[in-house]
């Protein structure tokens, strides 16, 4: 077993022997990776049902309201769930850091498979009046305090598998998941709204129900999936150093996360910053935004315009992972925070002029913006902590963001076109995250093809652990 370096502050260590660093079995690995990407395929499928469903839900649980209150209304169960996902981070992050990566995402994946499920069987308001939101609003509440430590903890546990000179490509298969599961979600909910499938008072009464059945057996097969794999090589090599430590950390652990590693959370939250907010922006807001401003797109092909540009994403991202490998993650993350500030407002622009082929270019640019981050952050928020904390650092400091900034996109940004009348807002929140993102990767380390913080270097294959530039001290 590798031995650990807990502390990343260690200014100079004893030269690894080939003994020493930590040898990937590809089959492992990709067993890792598949795991990991099922349980973001499960989230995703969710929110992409969510998205796509939004003026049928509006419609089934906010009966009577208007049509701005109504969407805000169901906006706002979206976002909710963003609320608690800070609680979950600190509470799943720092037990997965102490009894295992695996024990919690087995943990976490159940948990947000049952949260889907159990919102097909939600009566509507028209059975059970203002019950039936707050039930939704209840099953939110628990897919977001799940999600609070599914994320970073898979971020984690494709890290702590991958070898150092491929986490950029291997991380970026996670991302996949997510695709694949917001497409997934995306052609359910545009397929039973589809003319001729169902009546619309069928689709009302039942046929909305039907997506979130399907979460239940994603979530199974990722449950099995997880459940074959044992802990990653760098949390056993540190449950190996701290044997016999007195067991509840995880007060001590938060505590030291803000009070230690407050530089590494701030960097952390800027990054997620800029990648969640082009996230929620193209996958939550900008259907209802081109069904108010540009009207002549259908919401059927606007829904088919979004699947197209995020099928496009999934056909590209593994190879910008792989591109961030080799010129590093930095060199990826700057050009996509230079594309959201100087294509920002112009890719609102193209939606804004109200065709089929501009509205599609516009979905396409932001999705690019989105391809620069959502391929590169995998691997790259998992260096900013070492081992010992990297589950709870990671998912405390993503959760705050995202509850803050990404999951309120859509809200913020409905509220702000209402009350300011300017509908090019969109355009400008995502200059505005651009150059919050810029100054978060200022300040991020290049950590491309360098073993993680508090974990021996980590390779493919035995001939390359006998590489003399392994075999000596690794970068910090």
């Amino acid at each position: 077993m590798p031995a650990a370096h807990a502390d990343t502050d260690t200014a100079t260590r004893k030269p690894l022997t080939a003994d020493e660093i930590t040898v990937t079995d590809p089959k492992v690995t990709r067993r890792a990776i598949s795991a990991a990407a099922v349980g973001n395929i499960t989230e995703w499928f969710d929110f992409g049902v969510f998205a796509n469903l939004t003026p049928v839900l509006t419609a089934v649980f906010f009966t009577g309201a208007s049509e701005t209150v109504g969407t805000i209304g169901t906006l706002g169960l979206f976002a909710v769930a963003f609320l608690v996902r800070p609680l979950g981070g600190m509470f799943f992050g720092p037990l997965g850091d102490r009894i295992g990566r695996t024990k919690v995402l087995s943990l976490t994946v159940i948990m947000m498979a049952i949260g889907t499920f159990v919102i097909a069987f939600i009566p509507g308001y028209a059975s059970w009046g203002p019950a039936a939101p707050l039930l939704m609003l209840l099953a939110r509440l628990v897919q977001g305090f799940s999600t609070g430590g599914e994320y970073g903890g898979a971020m984690t546990f494709i890290a702590e598998y991958a070898p150092d000179k491929k986490r950029g490509f291997l991380g970026s298969w996670l991302e996949f998941g997510t695709l694949t599961g917001y497409l997934l979600g995306g052609v359910a909910g545009l397929v039973i709204q589809l003319p001729g499938v169902m009546s619309h008072e069928a689709l009302l009464s039942w046929g909305w129900r039907i997506p979130f059945l399907i979460s239940g057996p994603i979530g199974i097969i990722g449950l099995y999936l997880r459940l074959k794999l044992e802990d990653t090589p760098a949390f056993q090599a540190v449950v190996a150093e701290t044997k016999g430590r007195e067991g509840n950390q995880t007060l001590k652990e938060i505590r030291k996360i803000f009070v230690r590693y407050w530089r590494p959370m701030l960097i952390c939250m800027g990054l997620v910053l800029v990648f969640n907010v082009t996230n929620y922006m193209l996958t939550t807001y900008m259907l209802e935004y081109i069904g108010k401003f540009a009207p002549a797109v259908s919401a059927t092909w606007a829904q088919l315009l979004e699947i197209a540009v995020l099928a496009l994403g999934m056909v590209l991202i593994t190879f910008v992972g792989r591109l961030s490998d080799r010129i590093g993650r930095k060199p990826v993350l700057y050009f996509g925070c230079a594309m959201l500030v100087v294509l920002g407002v112009p890719s609102v622009l193209l939606i804004q002029q109200n065709t089929l082929t501009t509205v599609f270019l516009g979905l396409a640019l932001m999705s690019l913006m989105l391809l620069c981050f959502n391929s590169t952050i995998p691997a790259t928020l998992p260096a900013l902590f070492p081992t010992e904390i990297r589950y709870g650092g990671l998912s405390i400091a993503f959760n705050i963001s995202v509850s803050l900034f990404g999951g309120t996109t859509a809200v913020i940004n409905a509220l702000l076109v209402q009350g300011t009348g300017d509908i090019n807002v969109p355009g400008y929140y995502l200059m505005a995250a651009g150059a919050i993102g810029a100054v978060a990767c200022w300040f991020t380390k290049e950590s491309a093809g360098r073993p993680l913080p508090g974990s021996a270097p980590a390779v493919a294959s035995r001939d390359e652990a006998r590489e003399p530039a392994l075999a000596g001290p690794g970068p910090r």
